[in-house]
């Protein structure tokens, strides 16, 4: 909710209005073309030689980002001297146009900290300070003529000791933001109650905060904005306010994603029936390419290709991209119950300067992952077969991940700090994502509940136990362990059965029993024998066609590129004496004679020898035999039964009926 009232241009009289917050941030958006945002920060120390920081990373996003860099320098000074500074500038004194303020310039002491070594216990004063704001995603903050966007992580430095104490921001946004927009169009998108107050050289709101924590957990746009609002309901009939925001340039049709986006969250509702917040934010912007989304306690922050969002013709079954459209939504509104509300325990208390480290990421991405996509078709947004499409394709992407052999979902959880967000070229020989395998691990435990309770209990009944014993707690919020998961889950099934889950395919590297599962659920799986390993990755690499030639992007270790000493990013020049193309490499990975290929690394021309699979030794066609035992790509079907598709009017229960209908159990 935002509250509109007309205010001074005289910025003296506006400063004196008096707040009850400890702590106020005042963000200067004047100099939005430069991408920079002015910040000034009013604070009592309570302590002599007060200490700022800022945090390194962001909850939800597991990499050390280093906020700080973007900020140039800290200035400050004490508040009686910015009174006689102020005075002596209103008066026409010519010799006070002269005076020489006393600022003082912070001192680093590390890369995120700064202290004020002038300032006393009790002394109130200001500290100036600019932020670069130039990073598109959803993490960090962006100012340009067409949008004003920003987390506090990146903006706002914290008063060491004084976190806890609430807190006042002022956003001013100067009359020239608005150029050509009609005033009307520029709207605040945040999850936080505003005011906005205006005259006729800016434009000011106001966010009120219990804490630096909470105001954190709150990003903020303005821009010119389409949005709709829609209401949900719990299971004591309370009504849920949603609001849903998109800018950027689109052609959304906004009827159908309100209508898809309330069946989705109602359906939400129906399983956990209540929720963490009173109200919901979503924020997304509309881009050409990007795509990624960050959870809050009661908002999301989005960014989507705009091609991802409903047409105006946008059929009854979503295409590909509006569901996965839709499935980045569900992702994230779930997180409020499952990361937000429920997480980690090492991120219960989390302190934002350091890592840390956990080893249940893929039970909290992983299940998300899973959960997301299945809600879609649980909300009745996308049918069955659509699910099944979607489900399919992290089948695949597990398959075709060669480092599944080598990293477990456990440790691909605990090493995400340095390389889930630093891939490379080895990445997908060394490692697991843990929300690819994670959200595979979830449907096998999902289906693996269903068998050992004989279909009275699933991993939603597991979620729902975990979000039910927060909201005991007084801060509403618990955090969870290794050994908090076996005890919970141990509630539904024998314990032993979930360690033995626990030993093979989370703590362990052991092929996930997909197939086994699926197939006892009513699910039939196909290879598909077209698309294969060597028509998609010929010779085990994964190339692009430049002027240059080749550029090798990937080598699956053991393959025959592998083999023959191609590395990641050569640049393969010829092909058997032809000149090396998509087309070329296509037919001599075809050939059973041995191929001559010329390359160069770095700057350096080298010969190497292709020797094809038939000419391989025995030893060597059993390591490939071995590679093969899954599949490249695989489609997925409802099982028939005389030669129809099982549904509800057969006289025989379909398999799929108790997994893909029913989400919670009596």
């Amino acid at each position: 909710m935002t509250d509109l009232t007309r205010f001074s241009d005289n910025p003296i009289e506006n400063s004196n209005t008096k707040t009850t917050a400890a702590i106020n941030y005042r963000l200067d958006f004047a100099r939005f073309h430069e991408h920079l945002v002015d910040v000034s920060l009013t604070f009592t120390a309570s302590t002599d030689a007060p200490q700022l920081w800022l945090p390194a990373w962001i909850p939800g996003s597991y990499l050390m980002r280093e906020f700080a860099r973007h900020i140039t320098a800290v200035h400050y000074q004490l508040d009686d001297q910015q009174r006689v500074d102020e005075n002596k500038a209103s008066s026409h004194d010519h010799q006070a146009t002269h005076h020489h303020t006393n600022k003082y310039r912070a001192q680093k002491i590390d890369k995120h900290t700064w202290q004020l070594p002038q300032v006393e216990a009790g002394q109130t004063l200001s500290v100036h300070y600019e932020v670069y704001c130039y990073d598109l995603s959803v993490r960090t903050a962006y100012v340009d003529q067409q949008r004003l966007y920003g987390n506090f992580t990146s903006l706002a430095l914290a008063v060491e000791g004084q976190e806890q104490s609430s807190v006042q921001v002022s956003l001013l946004v100067p009359a020239a933001f608005l150029g050509d927009k009609k005033e009307s169009d520029i709207t605040l998108a945040c999850g936080l109650d505003a005011t906005h107050l205006y005259s006729d050289s800016q434009h000011a709101y106001g966010l009120q905060a219990d804490s630096y924590y909470q105001l954190l957990d709150h990003p903020f746009e303005i821009a010119v904005q389409d949005k709709f609002s829609f209401i949900i309901h719990d299971e004591q009939h309370q009504t849920l306010s949603h609001r849903f925001f998109i800018s950027g340039k689109h052609s959304a049709n906004i009827g159908r994603l309100q209508q898809d986006i309330t069946q989705i969250c109602q359906t939400y509702l129906n399983w956990l029936g209540d929720a963490p917040f009173s109200d919901y934010t979503f924020m997304t912007y509309a881009s050409g390419q990007d795509y990624g989304g960050l959870e809050h306690i009661n908002s999301t922050s989005l960014i989507t290709p705009r091609s991802d969002l409903p047409r105006a013709d946008e059929p009854e079954m979503p295409d590909a991209a509006y569901q996965r459209f839709l499935g980045l939504c569900s992702h994230e509104y779930f997180h409020a119950w499952w990361v937000k509300t429920v997480r980690p325990d090492v991120m219960l208390e989390v302190d934002l300067r350091k890592e840390a480290f956990t080893p249940l990421l893929w039970v909290f991405e992983g299940f998300t992952s899973y959960i997301d996509d299945f809600m879609l078709q649980a909300s009745g947004v996308i049918d069955k077969p659509s699910y099944l499409t979607l489900l399919a394709e992290q089948i695949n992407r597990y398959y075709q991940t060669h480092g599944r052999a080598h990293q477990s979902v456990a440790e691909s959880s605990f090493d995400a700090w340095i390389k889930l967000y630093r891939s490379d070229e080895n990445t997908g020989n060394a490692g697991i994502s843990y929300y690819n395998k994670g959200a595979l691990v979830a449907l096998c435990l999902d289906l693996t509940l269903l068998q050992k309770s004989k279909g009275r209990y699933r991993l939603f009944d597991v979620v729902k136990a975990f979000y039910a014993q927060a909201k005991q707690q007084d801060s509403q919020r618990i955090g969870i362990s290794s050994a908090d998961m076996g005890t919970v889950i141990g509630q539904f099934i024998p314990k032993a059965d979930w360690e033995d889950f626990e030993y093979r395919y989370v703590n362990g590297i052991e092929e996930l029993p997909i197939e086994k599962l699926l197939t006892a659920n009513g699910i039939n799986i196909h290879t598909d024998n077209k698309e294969t390993a060597a028509k998609n990755i010929p010779w085990g690499m994964r190339c692009s066609e430049t002027p240059a030639g080749l550029s090798v992007n990937r080598v699956q270790r053991g393959s025959l590129a592998a083999k023959a000493g191609i590395s990641a990013h050569d640049i393969i020049i010829a092909l058997d004496g032809i000149k090396a193309s998509t087309k070329q490499l296509a037919t001599v990975s075809r050939a059973q004679h041995d191929i001559n290929c010329h390359l160069f690394r770095r700057d350096e021309l080298i010969s190497v020898t292709v020797v094809p699979k038939i000419k391989e030794d025995s030893a060597d066609k059993k390591q490939d035999k071995e590679s093969k035992s899954s599949p490249y790509k695989v489609n997925l079907s409802l099982a028939r039964i005389n030669n129809r598709v099982e549904n509800e009017a057969s006289t025989v229960t379909p398999a799929w009926q108790t997994w893909l209908e029913g989400i919670t159990r009596s």
